[in-house]
């Protein structure tokens, strides 16, 4: 059975040919395209990448997506789909199940969600697990500034019928926040993104 980091990147990719280069996505100010370049430089330009993370480099980043997105989109596209080239360190297996089941997911999502109409998918109880070993695991490392104090997760009902929970970030000086729902939205409002149906709860 493949890994949902690669059923997501096929999935993702489906998305942005179906609504195309210029459609809005949930990333702000950028549009399809733009993920896509981004996606291509972390995965296949590792001086460029550093600008994702640290300010002084994003000239460098800039530049470069710039001259990404002059090329054909489709062909963007299906270079995401191929995956990171074989001397990147993203490539091997374990590295792009850790590292990309996220990344995928909520940019597959941040394209879909941004269309008119859109519907939440019905992800599978083997992909809902997925996303809860992902997030766990990723802890602090994804928490949003926007969470000041510590904060929780809580999947309520699992496909066993029992309830897990997992504290993302103990620390803080805000109130203490629990986030409430199935892992697929728990994932997004973690990652900071307006639309998304899990509960929140302070206290």
């Amino acid at each position: 059975m493949e890994p949902m980091s690669r059923t997501e990147r096929a999935a993702l990719c489906n998305s942005a040919l179906e609504v195309g280069p210029d459609a809005p996505t949930l990333c702000a100010g950028w549009s399809t395209k733009d993920l896509v370049v981004h996606l291509l430089v972390r995965e296949r330009d590792p001086v460029a990448s550093v600008g994702i993370v640290l300010p002084p480099a994003a000239g460098l980043l800039e530049r470069k997506s710039r001259k990404l997105a002059r090329q054909d989109f489709t062909s963007l596209v299906e270079r995401v789909r191929t995956g990171p080239p074989v001397w990147s360190p993203l490539r091997p297996a374990p590295v792009d199940r850790r590292v990309n089941t996220l990344e995928l997911f909520v940019h597959h999502e941040d394209v879909r969600r941004a269309q008119p109409g859109w519907e939440p998918r019905e992800l599978t109880d083997r992909e809902q697990a997925t996303l809860w070993k992902a997030i766990a695991a990723a802890g602090r490392a994804v928490a949003r500034a926007s969470f000041d104090g510590p904060l929780e997760i809580v999947w309520p009902r699992d496909h066993h019928g029992q309830e897990r929970r997992t504290t993302l970030r103990a620390g803080g000086a805000g109130d203490p926040v629990a986030l409430r729902g199935e892992p697929a939205e728990l994932v997004l409002a973690v990652f900071g993104r307006d639309q998304h149906r899990a509960e929140r709860t302070s206290g």
